[in-house]
């Protein structure tokens, strides 16, 4: 791996790590702040409002900048938002510095995806994209079971502390390793939202807030339904999310080079499709120790099995304007993240067991895979014009 592309992939090694930890530690805060489960996921959704708002106002106002400059300044924002949160000692206080953390995390995944697409090799854009996402795919398997670990035995807030810290290493290896790029030519405020005049751009920004919102509906909520439901004891934790972890990394390689081999939305397509049959098990066998593990592998390789292709098909779609385009999988995702733990959210308020966090995701992934079925159609009669 060229040291530009692990530069890159430090950086979404972080931002995997503040938002994908907080699903684990969920408990921790809950106890410590005094609140409630649902409170404590609420946290996950100011994050990912966070993104949503960052997205394209960071983009937009950072459009005229060098892309080494850019990377470096969305970073320096991280670095803040997650200190500042580490130390907050009200939940006022921690949900608006969750709300700040979250602001850089869809420019940095844009100006990322350009930069990893410019040092790329031609048709291998898709697994250049997929190596930066494969920070956040570490993340997951070593830095949320350790960071899970760590809250549980000492404090979640050294969890963040230490995230923090990290952030401030990535700023330098970008600074050492990231060569210098020019800003993209500049085609005016206006010339930034030109592309949205299309229908692809929004197919896919719903098909990704459906999809991945039908995932967090459960994940959200994940450590509870295993111990509460699956029957594992609270010290597995950590090696479950490892397995979590694993299943990330597997199919965002996957969903990589798949996507480089064959089409790029027919493997959205069908990866929506396994989304939807795997809630439907997960509703249903949960209670099974054995096979909720599986569930919970399919579901997470699945998650970033879809992450390549998309961010692929929204450059694609986004001529003129592709820092806001390339930032746009990131706030669909967060727009899923933030509508799934809330709707997850509904059935443990109403009094029903955790596997029931599924039902309303299931109903989200089916109107996901519709709306890739059509964008695939669509794509395939154009492509024949």
């Amino acid at each position: 791996m060229k040291t530009s592309f692990l530069a890159l992939a430090m950086g979404t090694f972080c931002l995997g790590l503040t938002e994908f930890v907080m699903m684990g530690i969920l408990p921790d805060i809950s106890k410590d702040m005094k609140i409630s489960i649902p409170a404590a996921g609420h946290l996950i959704s100011y994050y990912a409002i966070g993104v949503c708002v960052g997205a394209p106002a960071m983009v937009i106002f950072a459009r005229k900048m060098a892309l080494k400059s850019t990377l470096l300044l969305l970073m320096f924002l991280f670095v803040i938002g997650n200190l500042f949160f580490a130390i907050s000692d009200s939940y006022t206080a921690s949900s608006i510095w969750r709300f700040v953390s979250g602001l850089p995390h869809g420019a940095y995944f844009s100006v990322g995806g350009i930069v990893a697409s410019k040092l790329a090799e031609q048709g291998k854009e898709s697994s250049a994209i997929a190596l930066m996402i494969a920070g956040m795919t570490v993340a997951n398997l070593i830095g949320v079971p350790v960071g899970t670990y760590i809250s549980s035995h000492f404090s979640w807030k050294i969890t963040y502390e230490i995230i923090a810290v990290w952030g401030l290493i990535t700023m330098l290896s970008i600074w050492f390793w990231i060569p210098k790029m020019d800003a993209l030519p500049d085609t005016g405020f206006k010339g930034q939202f030109q592309f949205l005049k299309k229908k692809e751009p929004w197919l896919l920004i719903s098909a990704i807030a459906f999809g991945n919102g039908a995932i967090f509906c459960w994940y959200s909520y994940v450590s509870k339904s295993m111990i509460n439901v699956s029957g594992f004891n609270e010290s597995a934790l950590s090696y479950i999310m490892i397995l979590a972890g694993v299943g990330m990394v597997i199919g965002n390689i996957l969903g990589g080079k798949l996507s480089d081999k064959f089409s790029a939305s027919g493997v959205a397509m069908i990866t929506q499709a396994i989304i939807m049959i795997t809630m439907v098990c997960i509703f249903f066998f949960s209670g099974f120790s054995i096979l909720a593990l599986v569930l919970m592998f399919i579901s997470t390789a699945s998650l970033f099995a879809v992450s390549a292709p998309q961010q692929l098909l929204l450059f694609k779609n986004s001529k003129g304007g592709e820092m806001l385009g390339g930032s746009l999988p990131q706030v669909g995702f967060n727009i899923g993240n933030a509508v799934g733990a809330f709707l997850g959210g509904v059935p443990i308020t109403l009094g029903y067991t955790y596997n029931f966090t599924a039902v309303p995701g299931i109903i989200m992934a089916f109107f996901g895979f519709l709306i890739l079925l059509y964008y695939f159609k669509r794509e395939k009669k154009l492509s024949i014009k």
